[in-house]
């Protein structure tokens, strides 16, 4: 039997594109081992987010190469789409794909074994217009499905490369995405994270469908309990995403909203489309439909030209909007994006000063919004063993608003959605009790 390993660098959009490929593999009878084992076929998801992306990502194939040189070794993703001939300038390099024509990845393999000849398949991404069809029916965290919808970004900020990579926005025809979750909730799953480049944008290359339109038909769906949106912008959030998550008892109260910068200078530096009165109103009309909303974000610090006055007002609005959690990162200049050419770059030890600052308010936001369920019952989807004390008998999953809940459960409770009672709260985990399981039927609008 022949053996397949993967590594996959970046993000989880590329860890849904990593399964959806080793499907591929698995279809034509191939064993998946672990990357550190030899291999018949290496493959390497790539990330090309930041320079240190790259150079992890020139390591990691270099890796594979000395661990087994007679193997085919295979590179995909955002590094091999936007550098390709760096990539085929390693020596064991056998086929590079881009970031779109993974679906004929096996088949690439196939035709190296026959030939030994190299494939070189980027293609200029900029001219793609189709989503591509990459399914995944199962997934090692059994509680959660994740199902990719949209590819691709329109923005271009100022820090970002993404679409270079990725290329611009593109949507997966409803019917295939309903199809897919139905196929999802066939399979066991209670809750389907929604996931993309640019989520939110679904649909702008539809003449008449948007998010909000796929999340009704996705509302329709018999035995789906939760629909999550991985991430959405501010500017996306109009009356009609508004209205669906107001009415519908399935959507998660949670919304990944990326602010980036609280000041409206560097804001418009970074080309982002807002600003932090318009990123303000949104937050506050969302608390008004659906109280108790958490909302997480991204945050870069030490943008170039962030003044320490600017980095303040950024800090004070977050305090002020109340956010649950903060994702923050220091900027990393990327080659090739307008910001890394920018004058006024900030040191590094002011960015990690300014990092540290973030990360204790995110810890202090986090505890502060899970107090006020102290004595709650919510509904928490177990997910796995408390890896902090395995042997304990505790469990940890999710409740619908994205508290990370842990409780006494066993192997049998996983996937089923249980009512627990928050007894204490730390800044990163809600300690409770189970009370009971619950039936299939949606959760009901407000906390028990």
């Amino acid at each position: 039997m022949k053996t397949v390993a993967f590594h996959t660098l970046g993000c989880k959009v590329n860890a849904y594109e990593t399964e959806a490929i080793w499907q591929l593999f698995k279809k034509a009878g191939y064993k998946r081992v672990e990357f550190e084992e030899v291999a018949d076929v290496y493959l390497i998801n790539t990330c090309t987010v930041t320079n240190t992306g790259d150079r992890k990502s020139r390591q990691v194939i270099r890796r594979a190469i000395r661990r087994n040189p007679n193997a085919v070794i295979a590179v995909t993703g955002c590094y091999a789409q936007t550098s390709p001939a760096e990539v085929t300038a390693i020596p064991g390099v056998d086929i590079v794909v881009g970031t779109q024509g993974r679906d004929k990845l096996f088949d690439y393999v196939e035709q190296y074994m026959k030939k030994r000849q190299p494939i070189n398949a980027v293609a200029n991404i900029m001219k793609q217009r189709q989503f591509e069809e990459l399914d995944v029916p199962s997934f090692s965290d059994r509680t959660r499905a994740f199902l990719k919808i949209q590819e691709g970004c329109n923005n271009f900020c100022t820090f970002c490369i993404i679409p270079w990579a990725k290329g611009l926005s593109r949507s997966r025809k409803p019917e295939n995405v309903l199809k897919q979750a139905q196929t999802l909730v066939d399979a066991g799953y209670k809750e389907i994270v929604l996931t993309g480049i640019h989520t939110g944008g679904y649909g702008d290359d539809f003449e008449n469908y948007k998010l909000a339109d796929l999340l009704w038909d996705l509302d329709q769906i018999e035995g789906l309990n939760r629909i999550r949106i991985s991430s959405i912008e501010a500017s996306q959030i109009d009356d009609r995403m508004i209205e669906v998550l107001n009415t519908s008892k399935k959507m998660c109260r949670h919304l990944h909203i990326p602010l980036q910068a609280g000041d409206d200078t560097v804001l418009k530096r970074m080309r982002r489309k807002y600003t932090t009165a318009e990123y303000r109103e949104k937050i506050l009309q969302l608390h008004e439909v659906m109280p108790d909303i958490a909302i997480t974000t991204d945050v870069i610090v030490g943008f170039p030209g962030e003044t320490e006055e600017q980095f303040e007002n950024g800090y004070r609005f977050i305090e002020d909007l109340k956010m649950y959690q903060l994702h923050v990162f220091p900027y990393s200049r990327r080659t090739g994006t307008p910001a890394a050419r920018m004058p006024d770059q900030v040191p590094d030890e002011v960015k990690h000063e300014r990092v540290t600052r973030l990360i204790e308010l995110s810890k202090r936001l986090t505890g502060n919004y899970a107090g006020r369920f102290i004595g709650d019952v919510v509904e928490v989807i177990p997910e796995r063993p408390f890896k902090e004390d395995p042997d304990s008998g505790l469990y940890m999953g999710y409740s619908d608003n994205y508290l990370q809940v842990v409780f006494p459960a066993d192997e049998e409770m996983t996937g089923k959605i249980c009512q627990v009672r928050i007894n204490q709260v730390d800044p990163e985990y809600c300690y409770g009790t189970f009370i009971r399981k619950v039936n299939d039927a949606p959760r009901p609008a407000q906390v028990i």
